[in-house]
């Protein structure tokens, strides 16, 4: 199991992912949160679990990869 960060915009209704996959919730909403910041059109964020694995990290601020 893992946790995917969303978003939703302004222009469309639908909720939108990458194929960043976090061990937690907490990453995963700490990656979205940072995501807002960058990018004008969010309006909302959330996280969803998964049954993909796990791929990124999100420590410190930073995106890192888990081979």
């Amino acid at each position: 199991m893992s946790w995917k960060p969303e978003v939703k915009t302004i222009e469309d209704g639908s909720w939108f992912g990458n194929g960043l996959r976090f061990a937690t919730e907490a990453e995963a909403i700490g990656n979205v949160k940072a995501l807002k910041r960058r990018w004008l059109l969010v309006t909302e964020t959330r996280a969803v679990e998964s049954e993909e694995p796990v791929n990124y990290k999100w420590a410190d601020g930073k995106l890192e990869p888990t081979l």
